[in-house]
């Protein structure tokens, strides 16, 4: 997670909880005009179009006192869907044992993407086993992960 996401976790995971919400994480998509600032929420029953639009509204009008992002950029909440994004140790320790997909900031053995089952947590390391092999991924070097669906 980014220092500018972060910062906007702290300032907007309030205002979702208080509204019965969960802020699971939060992805700003930098590209000059058209930026894209995505909110994940989550509730024990379930996100709708109703609960992103309420959360949309709440979360505007800390964005427009507060003023964090001083470009222009489009605010979308989402639910966090069957492929569920991971942002902290705690989400990844709730799949262990699933197929999730890793996307690494810095390489590891001459690559970034790595998509296999979900062994362990090991202190700040991910255990992915990729075709048979294991692999160890330092948390910290995560930029993106996703569980992958099964159907």
């Amino acid at each position: 997670m980014t220092k500018q996401e972060q910062r906007l976790t702290e300032l907007l995971a309030p205002t979702v909880a208080a509204n019965g919400f969960e802020l699971l994480g939060i992805e700003f998509m930098a590209a000059g005009r058209h930026s894209t600032l995505r909110l994940f929420i989550d509730h024990p029953d379930g996100v709708n179009v109703d609960h992103c639009a309420l959360i949309s509204r709440e979360v505007s009008a800390i964005l427009d006192v507060e003023d964090p992002i001083p470009n222009e950029y489009n605010l979308e909440v989402s639910s966090p869907g069957l492929d569920r994004p991971l942002f902290t140790p705690a989400h990844f320790a709730k799949v262990v044992g699933q197929k999730i997909e890793v996307k690494l900031a810095i390489p590891q053995d001459g690559r970034r993407r790595f998509k296999g089952l979900l062994n362990a947590i090991e202190d700040d390391m991910l255990v992915i086993e990729v075709d048979g092999k294991p692999y160890r991924l330092l948390m910290d070097n995560v930029e993106k992960a996703n569980v992958v669906p099964v159907f």
